[in-house]
């Protein structure tokens, strides 16, 4: 007991020899110097509150405009002389199906499907998916299971920027609970299919 109070004194007693000192060296700054330091802490704060958490946001930009990149790359762009022809029933076809994703994209619409849900402030909790691949087909079916948890506009957000960017995503079905009619929170189970050209 006696060895903590006599820290604290001990600590009180530097604290108090360095303010005169400290005093004085502000002192010496002038008003130049105290706006030099001004700045550098309103920076600093700037720099750990502002352009750190963009610095993530741009990470996760580039993934996507790497992803998109393979994409387009893997995709066959018709030439400006081939856009005025009309394109016979295979070619017709095929354009079709190269709009659809490859398959091996899946963990990364999936990971939008995260970012969006964050972005709108939705809770998403243990999502169920499974990749229906049947023989005969050319696209395969990644059935995903949603339950999220928002307020009516949160979830109508999510869904209309879920559809927006991820554009062969269809909803197969919506199931919508309220605990009671004074909840300000929903409950859904919301059922995705998203289509992958194998």
């Amino acid at each position: 007991m006696d060895w903590n109070r006599l820290k604290i004194q001990a600590l009180n007693t530097q604290f108090d020899q360095l303010m005169p000192q400290l005093r004085w060296h502000v002192g010496r700054l002038g008003t130049a110097g105290k706006i030099g330091i001004g700045l550098l802490v309103v920076a600093t704060i700037y720099f750990f509150s502002a352009v750190l958490p963009l610095e993530t946001d741009l990470e996760k930009l580039k993934e996507r405009a790497e992803m998109l990149q393979l994409q387009a790359q893997s995709k066959e762009v018709p030439t400006s002389s081939d856009s005025g022809k009309r394109l016979s029933g295979d070619q017709a076809l095929q354009v079709f199906y190269d709009f659809f994703p490859r398959v091996d994209s899946s963990p990364f619409w999936i990971r939008e499907l995260v970012r969006i849900a964050q972005k709108q402030k939705v809770e998403l909790s243990s999502s169920e998916y499974r990749l229906v691949n049947e023989n005969d087909a050319r696209l395969a079916r990644y059935e995903m299971i949603l339950p999220i948890r928002g307020n009516y506009a949160q979830i109508r957000a999510f869904i209309a920027e879920a559809l927006e960017t991820v554009p062969a995503m269809a909803i197969s079905s919506i199931a919508i609970r309220r605990d009671n009619v004074a909840a300000d929170k929903l409950e859904m189970r919301l059922e995705i299919n998203l289509y992958l050209n194998k």
